[in-house]
């Protein structure tokens, strides 16, 4: 068995739209933008509006990528509203959603952070920052695992078992493993965790979704345990904001601004997470689409940010 994932749940894989992943570059391309500017240079005048007269401040430019991913969740909220979804949109797609705005909130409690921030000790038997992060990712993969375990026993009519699992499931690696690395590594084991455990379960009906399972040794549905996702996530994510108010680490301002703009890109994403890009492609009554107000948000914040970065006379 190479991953129980895979194997043991069926039908293919939903991949994540090629809307998705541009738009993930875009805001992804205008954080890394938005880090690289002091706290200092947040006064400094950024002129928003070509041929307007009037300057803001760079400050206000994080706000503005802020705003425009907004005006991009507004834009597919108020189209959908009219026209709806396809019958391919199943029940499990609105419980996945909160695993991958959780998921984009855990980028923004992590942004700037260094290596060495993950390993300070903050005492006491307390876990370091990369503990945790390897728990977190340790979890998905687990839940991940045993759900299509579950999945895979179906609605039998045997006792549920106190324990899932067999001898031909394989043993999860060590979450020292799931830790190693920079931070961005081990947020994108995270995320391709997060997205392959959507792809598999996304095509799920209400019948799969009340099949039996156990979660911490208690009697629950498959439903329950892919609700968890998003909460296990953001369990640990107010566990990283204890660790480091422990260790001394100060947030500076560009750093929560930038955690609002990952917040604000994880509901973005929890709108369109799940689906295929036939189904974000449906066309609102507009004529626009998911697709889109996707393709356009992640170029436009792109943009924004090359503009604020330069403005605060910050190089690359």
């Amino acid at each position: 068995m190479k991953d129980p994932l895979v194997e043991l749940t069926p039908g293919t894989t939903i991949p994540v739209a090629p809307a998705i992943l541009a738009a993930r570059r875009g805001i992804g391309a205008a954080v890394d933008d938005l880090l690289a500017i002091p706290d200092a240079a947040l006064e400094a005048a950024w002129p928003w509006r070509p041929g307007d007269p009037g300057d803001v401040d760079v400050r206000y430019g994080f706000y503005r990528v802020h705003e425009r991913i907004e005006e991009a969740i507004a834009a597919i909220v108020r189209g959908r509203a009219a026209v709806g979804e396809g019958l391919e949109v199943g029940p499990a797609v609105a419980i996945l959603a909160a695993a991958t705005a959780a998921r984009w909130e855990l980028h923004g409690a992590l942004a700037g952070l260094s290596a060495a921030d993950l390993d300070a000790d903050p005492g006491g038997g307390e876990w370091t920052v990369r503990q945790t992060l390897g728990h977190i990712v340790g979890g998905q993969r687990a839940y991940g695992w045993y759900s299509a375990w579950w999945l895979h026993r179906g609605p039998s009519p045997e006792p549920l078992p106190e324990k899932p699992g067999d001898a031909s499931m394989p043993e999860l690696p060590d979450e020292d493993e799931e830790a190693a690395g920079s931070p961005q590594e081990i947020l994108g084991r995270l995320g391709d965790l997060v997205d392959l455990g959507a792809g598999r379960f996304a095509g799920l009906d209400e019948l799969a979704l009340s099949i039996p399972a156990r979660w911490s040794g208690l009697p629950v549905s498959i439903g329950f345990r892919l609700g968890r996702w998003g909460s296990h996530i953001r369990e640990h994510t107010i566990q990283v904001d204890k660790t480091l108010a422990m260790v001394g680490r100060p947030t500076t301002e560009v750093e929560r601004l930038v955690r609002l703009i990952r917040a604000s890109q994880g509901r973005l994403e929890s709108l369109v997470f799940g689906r295929s890009a036939a189904a974000l492609a449906r066309s609102f009554t507009d004529g626009g689409s998911a697709t889109a107000v996707l393709e356009s948000v992640g170029a436009e914040v792109a943009d924004l940010a090359d503009a604020i970065r330069r403005a605060a006379g910050t190089a690359r």
